[in-house]
């Protein structure tokens, strides 16, 4: 279909319309998070679509895979926040416990390893294309943003305080390889991510330490 190569000139680049608009929808969900409202996840789900059809048009083959893994967690984040606010009650969020923190790093460490192994032997990392060492560390950075970025939304649709820690760490590896590789709009993306994340961050710690006096924390 026509529209979904539509877009226009920047500078002498073509900037798809789904590229542009998904970006967006994906800095509102930040936005929407910080306030804990459940349009975060239908917009997310949108965003995810967006980007997912930009990347497949692209044939950047990774980043679509990453991309319908949001679009199926935005469902289950959802529904987890759902249960979440029945009664009209407002989401609790809380930091998390032991074990899902170590959860949280065990999967990181394992699934970086796995999902590189995988990126780099299928080609679907764009950085398995380059020679090494410079191939190997895209693809593991590549991998690193993958997990990271999927762990982030499970814990988001938990509720977990933590979720925007582990954004910060994705965040940490994806502005500067944005940048070094030549990826200035969407290092820009990042840089602004980040601070939002920041931003969130100490939110949901104020208003975690605010309720705790006054509400019991589901665990």
């Amino acid at each position: 279909m026509n529209w979904l190569n539509a877009g226009f000139e920047v500078f002498g680049t073509r900037v798809l319309w789904t590229d542009l608009v998904g970006n967006v929808a994906a800095l509102a969900t930040v936005v929407l998070a910080m306030r804990r409202s459940m349009w975060t996840w239908p917009v997310q789900f949108a965003g995810s679509v967006l980007l997912l059809i930009a990347s497949i048009n692209a044939q950047i083959t990774g980043n679509a895979l990453k991309q319908a893994l949001f679009a199926a967690l935005a469902v289950y984040g959802w529904l987890a926040w759902r249960r979440g606010t029945q009664d009209g009650k407002p989401l609790a969020v809380r930091p998390a416990q032991w074990w899902e923190r170590s959860l949280l790093v065990g999967v990181m460490l394992v699934g970086t390893a796995v999902i590189g192994l995988l990126f780099y032997v299928t080609g679907l990392s764009w950085g398995a294309h380059e020679p090494l060492p410079k191939g190997a560390f895209l693809v593991a950075a590549d991998a690193y943003i993958f997990v990271g970025s999927a762990l982030a939304t499970w814990a988001q649709g938990r509720a977990l305080v933590d979720f925007w820690i582990v954004w910060v760490a994705v965040d940490l590896v994806g502005v500067p390889l944005a940048f070094s590789s030549g990826l200035v709009v969407s290092g820009a993306v990042y840089g602004v991510f980040f601070l939002l994340v920041l931003v969130g961050f100490v939110k949901w710690l104020r208003e975690y330490r605010a309720a705790v006096p006054n509400v019991a924390v589901a665990q």
